[in-house]
């Protein structure tokens, strides 16, 4: 067997667990051509910058136009880092070759290494959260479609993991939805305070590129012609944008492992209230030819199990350093695409459930009686408190579950025996329709926060 691969340490370049964790779109924002290409984009917006402002030859930034990535030697740039510490020096090094020498001088002119990948990055997460939306789009209306259809559809709500009283699995979509949608708020506010350009220069001052004023208005330019938001004060120490992006990111993955996490319990063989779609092959087992394993829910638990260590590691960027510190914001550079990655994967499986799940109203409805009534243990003492009072009521019908489990009789059997009331005075109680009603009117206070995120996917296009 041959060695010459190089070993993948992220889903973002595995060939053979990338594919199961990170959408296409997302490697491919996320390649070291694309970066290449966020790197040159700094340099150009800067360069035209300089130029409307006579610092520099109005030929550079055309001149830079006519370089791409493929026009570097990516073998001998990583070289090159390995021994500089960063990539920028022998990126910079290298472009400066490929410019006539009266242009070459005028190059990355009062910049440092950090603005041009604290802006390189900050261009490629732009490109990420819009590779977000067409399944993000999807995944909202798939659900909010599917809690309008299954409103009514009863099944049991549960507790500690225990049933407690009647739902409906349109209540259950809709609180997946709801949670999702708090997600997507953080994630709104988090994107706009992490997508804005870095010049500082080396300490954050600009005093290379000239007097303040000159200096604020070619930055203000350059967040300009980059399409991103311009920050007054420098944020080579000032991490909190893409420490609040990472934190959103991961409240996404747990709004996702939260749906996830409910539909693997209810794919399991004693509950068999839904599957995951069927396709051939899809969530088999190397061992057991009849396994139908929760392949999509897998992915999503997965996703979040990595992305909370990684979001927290952002943290240690904010803490000391003076005015630029070692290790801290170059332990960044892979954590940010790693998580897109992961959130990327985690949203094509969500939208896969949300669009293609297998919804068993029979079985859900079947599963009510597995307690044999003591679903509508509270509608009961509901019922019986009216003549009773509460607290006796609430004993009554502790007493009569007591006798559901130890004699195997239905609690209303028990009830009967309890209280000497007929079935026919106690069956109000056990009838689902209150429950589905009260479920049921949950679903139409869904359409301001899928209303609200439409517009947030949108900005992220």
């Amino acid at each position: 067997m041959g060695h010459d691969r190089i070993m993948s340490f992220s889903p973002l370049d595995s060939a053979l667990t990338g594919p199961l964790f990170v959408t296409p779109a997302m490697r491919a924002v996320f390649t070291d051509e694309a970066r290449l290409a966020a790197m040159l984009a700094f340099e150009t917006a800067l360069a035209r910058a300089q130029a409307e402002s006579g610092l520099v030859d109005p030929a550079l930034p055309e001149a830079l136009t006519a370089i791409a990535p493929g026009d570097f030697d990516m073998v001998a740039l990583g070289e090159a880092t390995a021994l500089a510490g960063v990539p920028v020096i022998p990126f910079v090094r290298q472009l400066r070759e490929m410019l006539p020498p009266p242009l070459a001088s005028d190059l990355h002119k009062g910049a440092t290494t950090q603005d041009v990948l604290d802006t390189a990055l900050v261009l490629q997460i732009r490109d990420a959260l819009k590779a977000l939306a067409p399944d993000l789009r999807a995944l909202i209306e798939a659900l909010h479609l599917r809690a309008q259809e299954h409103a009514h559809s009863v099944c049991a709500g549960r507790t500690y993991g225990q049933h407690a009283a009647p739902v409906t699995f349109g209540f259950k979509l809709a609180i997946w939805l709801a949670g999702i949608c708090d997600a997507l708020d953080a994630l709104d506010d988090a994107r706009a305070g992490a997508l804005r350009v870095s010049l500082g220069g080396p300490v954050g001052t600009l005093a290379g590129i000239g007097a303040p004023d000159t200096a604020f208005a070619i930055r203000a330019r350059m967040a300009e012609i980059l399409g991103l938001s311009d920050s007054p004060l420098p944020w080579h120490m000032r991490r909190g944008g893409l420490t609040r992006l990472a934190d959103a990111l991961r409240q996404l993955l747990v709004a996702l492992a939260h749906m996830a996490g409910d539909l693997a319990h209810l794919a399991s063989t004693e509950v068999g209230e839904i599957a995951e779609p069927h396709q051939l092959g899809r969530g088999g087992s190397s061992a057991m030819p009849h396994k139908r394993n929760p392949v999509s829910c897998t992915v999503i638990l997965a996703a979040l199990t990595q992305a909370r260590g990684l979001a927290a590691s952002l943290d240690e960027a904010m803490i000391g350093g003076h005015e630029r510190p070692a290790g801290a914001w170059h332990g960044e550079w892979h954590v940010l695409p790693t998580l897109l990655g992961l959130v990327s994967g985690a949203l094509r499986e969500a939208r896969v459930l949300a669009q293609g799940m297998e919804i068993d109203v029979v079985r859900m409805r079947a599963n009510l009686d597995a307690t044999r009534g003591l679903l509508f243990a509270d509608a009961a003492s509901a019922l019986l408190a009216a003549d009773l009072g509460a607290s006796e009521a609430q004993a009554v019908v502790t007493r009569a579950a007591d006798r559901v489990r130890a004699e195997d009789i239905a609690l209303i059997d028990a009830l009967t025996a309890e209280t000497g009331r007929t079935p026919e005075s106690l069956a109000p109680a056990f009838s689902p329709e209150a429950a589905i009603t009260a479920a049921a009117a949950h679903i139409p206070l869904l359409e301001a926060p899928v209303l609200r995120v439409r517009g947030q996917i949108e900005r992220l296009e």
